[in-house]
């Protein structure tokens, strides 16, 4: 589990395709603190990690599947993307944000952005089965990273992105057209179903 407070922002040096995808992901992250099999939050998608070096930098290497290719972004990932990383939740960690798993819904497009004041207001189009579960002052995760709705509207929805946020994740590099990596919040798909059940 997560919590979509990006704590690194990673580059990815390497690319191969072995079966499955393989990653070699940059950070800044002590690997000698990561275990073989640890999770890893990768612009909001839990992978594994399957190696870890320092040679010429920190960095770990991941496998992804078809499967995750295909519900993500990673299909447009290519050497030297940055990233928005995230390590697994510990017992006692502060919960800053809200509880993310890393398992992508699917891929949000960035339909317009505008600043106001410092920050900057995104609006996204959602694919349609996904679009119900996202409320006003709701929570979602957008590569990884914990934001809250100010406004729907049909299948779109905005957001805003504060200064220290543009800084600290890969927000501050974003643009119209944009595809990003969307997880709604885990509460509203189970409110959902419940409601599905008592129909």
């Amino acid at each position: 589990m997560f919590t979509g407070i990006v704590t690194d922002i990673g580059t990815v040096l390497e690319l191969e395709k072995r079966g499955d995808l393989r990653a070699r992901i940059g950070c800044a992250y002590d690997v000698d603190g990561i275990e073989i099999g640890a999770s890893i939050a990768c612009d909001g998608v839990c992978l594994t990690v399957i190696a870890l070096g320092t040679d010429p930098q920190n960095w770990f290497d991941v496998e992804i599947s078809a499967e995750s290719v295909s519900k993500t972004n990673i299909s447009a990932w290519v050497v030297g993307k940055k990233l928005n990383l995230e390590r697994a939740l510990k017992l006692g960690d502060e919960l800053g944000g809200h509880i993310v798993s890393g398992h992508v819904d699917g891929v949000a497009e960035i339909i317009a952005m505008v600043d106001e004041g410092d920050s900057t207001r995104i609006k996204f189009d959602a694919p349609e089965a996904l679009a119900k579960f996202i409320a006003p002052k709701g929570s979602v995760a957008l590569n990884g990273t914990s934001l809250t709705v100010n406004e729907v509207e049909g299948t779109s929805f905005g957001i805003n992105v504060i200064p220290h946020t543009q800084e600290v994740t890969t927000w501050g590099r974003v643009k119209v057209g944009d595809k990003v990596n969307l997880e709604i919040d885990t509460l509203a798909r189970y409110v959902a179903r419940l409601q599905e059940w008592q129909a």
